[in-house]
């Protein structure tokens, strides 16, 4: 009884936000029709291999005014010289001395000249509606922020993984997020040059997307752009996605909100759910329950299914998605875990 109240659990939570991720598929989102001047800064560190493909993306926008600006911020290889070997009258490109993404972005705001200011990745490719998608969605003044969908390149298990991974959080942003977007992604993203100004820039922190989202919602609105895409790269291996997520989470940590009333409540939430994820599918089957376990490898399937019609991607990682969603369960149990326990052993370390 109580392996069938747990995987009840699991089907509910998923249906909440799968119903709501179909319900704002027949419900139109707002957009405006205003076409200012934008600038898309590219910061770039060692990117040489991926530099040329990411500007070509940029300068092919169905877009009628822009620039885009590539601030190669100490590179040690070639990524300067590839970069200046374009030449388009929209393109301008600037070196500078190696600080970090954060001063590399905010060097590139003091060069442009755009009323909205767009970033992208040296390693990501946007889609060629991307400017006009997430530039649409500036419908009215107190939007001073928007963000786009990331997916993932490459056909590894790993990257596979991490398209089927960023294909869940797009759902749950259309499902959730549409008016409220919790971070603008650095790979893909919108904002109101005059707000970033009051800001003080891109803020400097190892999860600058996040850390400057929280402090631009401050002032107004950050949304989200669902038809605004960009195809990035993403690590290659466990020991490199580990490295990437842990930096990525503890950063998260340091900017955490709303304590147990909201932001870490929902964290702690998720995290027990992943814990069923884990957990459930392997007790069904040593328990030989065969019939609940197919419902829930069906359920799961179908509630990727869709999502991959809708946003596009491959319907062999939508069959495959029971195994990355318990990959994914089991990773971010880790992590969190190991986070949590940092986070507390320096806590206690500063109380001394």
């Amino acid at each position: 009884m109580l392996l069938e109240m747990l995987l009840a659990i699991i089907l509910l939570w998923d249906s909440y936000f799968f119903v709501n991720y179909l319900l704002s598929l027949v419900k139109p989102y707002k957009t405006g029709n205003s076409a200012p001047f934008v600038s898309v800064l590219i910061p770039a560190y060692n990117e040489g291999e991926n530099i040329v493909d990411s500007i070509k993306s940029a300068l092919s926008q169905d877009y009628p005014d822009f620039e885009v600006i590539v601030i190669d911020d100490g590179s040690e290889d070639d990524t300067f010289e590839r970069a200046l070997s374009l030449k388009d009258l929209r393109l301008r490109v600037f070196r500078k001395a190696h600080e970090g993404k954060a001063k590399a972005l905010n060097f590139g705001l003091s060069k442009a000249k755009g009323e909205i200011i767009v970033t992208t990745d040296a390693d990501s490719i946007l889609s060629p509606n991307a400017l006009k998608s997430l530039v649409e969605r500036f419908y009215s003044m107190d939007v001073v922020g928007v963000g786009g969908q990331v997916r993932v390149l490459g056909s590894s298990f790993l990257e596979r993984a991490q398209d089927v991974e960023h294909l869940r959080i797009a759902m749950f942003r259309r499902a959730k997020e549409l008016e409220d977007l919790s971070v603008a992604p650095g790979p893909i993203s919108a904002f109101r040059r005059e707000a970033l100004e009051r800001i003080g820039g891109f803020v400097e922190s190892e999860v600058e997307d996040y850390a400057t989202t929280k402090e631009l919602k401050k002032l107004g609105k950050v949304l989200y752009a669902p038809r605004a895409k960009v195809y990035t790269k993403m690590p290659k291996t466990l020991q490199q996605l580990w490295r990437q997520r842990r930096k990525w989470f503890l950063g998260d940590l340091k900017h955490l909100g709303g304590g147990l009333e909201k932001e870490l409540f929902f964290l702690i939430l998720g995290d027990f759910i992943a814990l069923l994820d884990v957990v459930v599918p392997v007790a069904l089957l040593l328990k030989g329950n065969f019939d609940l376990f197919l419902l829930f490898l069906s359920y799961e399937v179908l509630t990727l299914l869709i999502p991959t019609v809708v946003e596009g991607g491959s319907l062999l990682n939508a069959l495959l998605f029971p195994v990355f969603l318990w990959f994914w369960a089991l990773f971010y149990l880790s992590l969190h875990l190991y986070g949590y326990l940092r986070t507390l052993l320096g806590i206690l370390q500063s109380l001394r």
